[in-house]
């Protein structure tokens, strides 16, 4: 489902002739899987709308949130991609290690897009609560992967 609130100008975006030859990479945590796995369809979906060919975008799995930034700069190193998107969820609870996994994966983030070999897009939610994910994974706030998409495409073509 998409919502107003995930909708974007696609005449800021590049031709299908010019998105069907670049490729992306979108690197998703498995943790929150019912979350991460929402916004990693509403970001192929995107990429496809828009003349992405399937086969230019791959879908990297790895285990957790801290463990994207890896994949990312796995990702990065072999500058075969035009943008990476990175996808998570975290959700607090009553320990301080939901922070710890929010600032080590934004620093992380941070420094991949700081070297400058591809753009890293970050679409890690931080939320307090399994509602909140839900509402930002197609539900009442948009689909925070759609968003990611069209901030790669945007990103990947400055």
């Amino acid at each position: 489902m998409t919502t107003d609130l995930s909708k974007y100008d696609a005449n800021q975006l590049p031709s299908a002739d010019v998105l069907g030859r670049q490729r992306y990479a979108i690197v998703v945590a498995d943790w929150n899987s019912e979350i991460t796995y929402a916004m990693t369809q509403g970001a192929i979906d995107t990429f496809v709308q828009h003349g992405v060919p399937a086969d230019n975008i791959d879908v990297i799995h790895v285990p957790g949130t801290v463990e994207l930034t890896y994949g990312a700069a796995r990702i990065t190193k072999e500058e075969r991609v035009d943008a990476v998107i990175v996808i998570g969820c975290v959700i607090q609870g009553e320990t301080p290690h939901f922070d710890y996994v929010c600032q080590s994966v934004t620093q992380g983030v941070a420094m991949l897009n700081a070297q400058g070999k591809v753009p890293v897009i970050f679409s890690v939610l931080t939320v307090l609560n399994q509602q909140q994910a839900l509402d930002r994974c197609g539900g009442k706030l948009g689909n925070k992967g759609i968003e990611g998409a069209y901030t790669a495409i945007r990103m990947a073509n400055l």
